[in-house]
């Protein structure tokens, strides 16, 4: 695991589990990983007859402010899992 600066406190994973479930209430959703990289796997009826590019961009757009700036606390998103119940 590589090692990414940053300057936010406590757990990323359960910040990026938070704010997907923010955005979509019914989500369950599994974040691991660390150094910046991180990988996500999120089941929701929200996903329902959308493809894939809008499955991600509804994620994406939940965690944006974790990945803005040069010391955000998540540097990649290396693997984004999106499916339906």
């Amino acid at each position: 695991m590589s090692h990414h600066d940053t300057d936010f406190t406590g757990s990323v994973p359960d910040a990026i589990s938070a704010a997907i479930r923010a955005r979509l209430p019914d989500a369950v959703v599994e974040a691991s990983g660390g150094g910046g990289h991180y990988r996500i796997a999120v089941v929701s009826t929200a996903f329902e007859g959308k493809g894939l590019l809008d499955r991600q961009r509804l994620v994406l757009g939940a965690i944006k402010h974790l990945l803005a700036g040069d010391r955000a606390p998540v540097h990649a998103v290396d693997a984004l899992e999106t499916r339906t119940p």
